[in-house]
Order: structure tokens, then C-alpha cells, then sequence
């Protein structure tokens, strides 16, 4: 790591970040509707939640989405017009079944993509799920001053990318996006 990079991670160490989280899933957004929007378990978005808090950031909300293209885009717009927000993930939809399309609703609206995070997150995965890790379309990218990932909704890859590389590394992105 340069010198640069370590003290910019040292300075906004400290800082809490706000995060949304969406979970892209119909079957859990029907079993939602079907319980009348009572709470229902899920164990990915739950990691999700648990990392970033463990780490001292905070969720201002997570919500289950169905996989629809709408959904999601007004999604990822609702993120950007939130001033309080910085960081949105958007776990599952990411594989190649012709019901995941996360990467089709938010690529468009990325301003800025980070290729790095996809590659990054596929080269640890392999290690640990071999060539099937080449399903994944995980993303990173920018737009409006906010930073959004789309990563896999299984528990071990939300697991992967929260804890190796969302969370070590966006203090340092959030820091470069509003210089």
C-alpha cells in the first residue's frame, strides 16, 4: 500500500458512513407481501448489516426488492437523492439466470465504474468456490458523490465482499469522489 493510500484509510478511519442495503430477491420479496411486510429472515442482507456495524458505520435502511429492473433503478435513484446516505449495496441478481438483472438496472446509472472490485472480488472467490466464481458479475461503481456496489446475495460472498474489500476500501473511495 503507498504512503498516500495508508494515511488517506488512517485519516477517514474514524468517520461513520451511512449505508443502505438492498436485497434483490422475489422469492423473499413475495414472502414479505405474502406476511404482510412482516420481518423476514435473511441471512445475507443480515451479514451485511452485522459487518458494517461491527466495523462502527451505520444502515439508515435495508429493503427487499424484487428482481425488476424498475424496482432497482428506483432503487439506486432513491440512493442518490438521499444527502445523509454514502454507500449503497445491492446484494443479489448478479449471476447469469434470466431472472438476475441488479447489473442490467444499475450499470447504466453508474457515473463511474470500478472494474478492480468485480476482478478483486472474483480472483478471493476463486480460492474458495473454484471456476463457478466466473457466475458472478459483481460491480462497483460511482455516481453523485456516493459509492454503490452490486455483489452476490449468498452468505459466503456478502461475507467476501463486505469484509475483504467494501469495507476496508470505501473511506479511501468516498474520500477520492468528493475531493
Amino acid at each position: 500500500m503507498s504512503k498516500t493510500s495508508k494515511q488517506h484509510k488512517e485519516q477517514l478511519a474514524q468517520k461513520k458512513i451511512n449505508f443502505a442495503i438492498y436485497i434483490c430477491s422475489t422469492s423473499r420479496y413475495n414472502q414479505l407481501k405474502e406476511k404482510g411486510g412482516v420481518i423476514i429472515s435473511d441471512e445475507g442482507g443480515e451479514i451485511i448489516q452485522k459487518l458494517i456495524q461491527t466495523a462502527g458505520h451505520i444502515v439508515l435502511y435495508k429493503k427487499i426488492l424484487a428482481d425488476d429492473k424498475a424496482l432497482i433503478v428506483e432503487a439506486f435513484e432513491d440512493s442518490l437523492a438521499r444527502w445523509d446516505l454514502d454507500v449503497t449495496i445491492f446484494s443479489g441478481g448478479t449471476g447469469i439466470a434470466p431472472a438476475d438483472v441488479t447489473i442490467e438496472a444499475v450499470l447504466p446509472l453508474l457515473e463511474k465504474t470500478l472494474p478492480g472490485f468485480g476482478e478483486l472480488f472474483r480472483h478471493i472467490s476463486y480460492s474458495e468456490i473454484g471456476s463457478a466464481t466466473m457466475l458472478s458479475r459483481a460491480i462497483a461503481g460511482v455516481a453523485g458523490g456516493k459509492v454503490f456496489f452490486c455483489i452476490p446475495g449468498s452468505p459466503n460472498a456478502v461475507k467476501t465482499a463486505v469484509e475483504k474489500l467494501v469495507l476496508p476500501e470505501v473511506p479511501h473511495i468516498i474520500k477520492h469522489i468528493r475531493e
